[in-house]
């Protein structure tokens, strides 16, 4: 049975926030930009803490750790959605799909590594996690859109969605790299209950 401990509520939090982020971001409104950057802000910060959180109050569990990473694509994954649909050239698409598209890729090869008992050769790492960093700043950056002061969000936030595709790569190459003797070699024996 699931614990409801403050993590899994913090987890379940940030997914219940991505149709309130889409609503809000396609409200008809001037404010509209502000209010989904915030949301998404708000999301990004449960990412942070309810990890902090499980680690300090010693509320780790099975559904956390299935769950969270879960939460973490499905936000940036739709959040990427709606920037492409609001600016629909090639500048956003490419950085967006390398990203969706790793995400994808590297979700498989840990299902994959997982059922051979081998997981811990692509456990996250510190790369990942500066790319995770890159990525929420970006999108911030790119949904709030309007300049503060002599700051040019926008283009600091292309520059960033850039660097944070760059670092997508570079990871998948190391996760890659990690489990290609696997990937050339002979399986272990495992069973599959799944059709």
């Amino acid at each position: 049975m699931m614990k409801w401990n403050i993590p899994n509520v913090l987890t379940l939090l940030r997914i219940i926030l991505i149709p309130v982020f889409v609503l809000v971001f396609y409200a008809p409104y001037a404010w509209s930009n502000l209010l989904s950057t915030t949301v998404f802000g708000l999301a990004a910060a449960t990412d942070w803490l309810d990890g902090y959180l499980a680690r300090r109050l010693k509320q780790s569990s099975v559904f956390g750790a299935f769950l969270d990473p879960v939460a973490d694509k499905l936000m940036i994954a739709v959040a990427l959605v709606v920037l492409v649909q609001d600016n629909p050239n090639v500048l956003f698409t490419i950085p967006a799909a390398i990203i969706v598209g790793r995400e994808i890729a590297i979700s498989a090869l840990r299902e994959w590594m997982s059922e051979i008992g081998e997981r811990t050769k692509v456990a996250v790492s510190v790369i990942g996690k500066i790319k995770t960093a890159a990525q929420m700043v970006a999108i911030l950056l790119l949904l709030y859109d309007h300049p503060l002061g002599a700051f040019p969000t926008h283009d600091i936030g292309l520059v960033l969605i850039y660097v944070a595709a760059t670092l997508t790569l570079w990871s998948m190459i190391l996760y890659l790299r990690a489990a290609w003797p696997i990937l050339l070699g002979s399986p272990k024996p495992h069973r599959r209950d799944d059709a």
